[in-house]
């Protein structure tokens, strides 16, 4: 049995958008940003335990100036064009490694490199007990394009290798969140 119904269904998503015109990226305008989505806490639903959401997130330009330093402490080069994926993985470790194993063969179908894998630090205390439960495997892939190639090439190969996996793998903890190399998408099941 699960919490929802459809019965009970109803739409509250919101919505919010800012953006820094000039293109150069910016720490305020992310802390605008997540400003701004706790100010969407009234349009979602919110747990018996006070603390689950029925989720939130953001969107954000990706940025070389925060993953090439996290890579190189892993010993991983992020020279050229490269990509970041955020991945929801099973919590099962023997499952995760086998859906860490389709998506690098998707990847390299796709002419392009598996640098390495980052498990994502969580902050596991402002989540709700519904939410602990529920809570995958946050992990994210590094990916090197072939010397020459363009972003966009790339973000074309990418989605075929995302789709080619969303097929594969059938697993509700299972889910590609972003693989990109314009931009990453944080989320979870919180409240803003």
């Amino acid at each position: 049995m699960t919490l929802y119904h459809s019965s009970d269904s109803r739409d509250n998503c919101g919505f919010g958008l800012i953006s820094q015109l000039d293109g150069i990226q910016s720490h305020q305008l992310i802390t605008t940003g997540l400003d701004a989505l706790t100010r969407m806490t009234h349009r979602g639903a919110v747990n018996v335990d006070g603390k689950t959401g029925d989720g939130c997130g953001i969107s954000i330009q990706l940025s070389p100036a925060f993953f090439k330093p996290i890579a190189s402490e892993m010993g991983l080069g992020l020279n050229g064009v490269f990509g970041v994926g955020q991945i929801f993985l099973n919590p099962d470790e023997t499952i995760a490694a086998q859906q860490r194993k389709q998506i690098e063969a998707a990847v390299k179908r796709e002419t392009l490199t598996v640098l390495g894998w980052r498990e994502v630090p969580i902050d596991e205390s402002v989540l709700g007990n519904v939410a602990k439960s529920k809570l995958p495997r946050l992990e994210q892939i590094f990916l090197k394009a072939p010397a020459g190639w363009r972003k966009y090439d790339v973000e074309r190969r990418l989605f075929v290798a995302r789709k080619r996996v969303a097929l594969q793998i059938s697993d509700p903890h299972f889910y590609i969140v972003s693989m990109s190399t314009l931009m990453i998408v944080y989320k979870a099941l919180v409240m803003p």
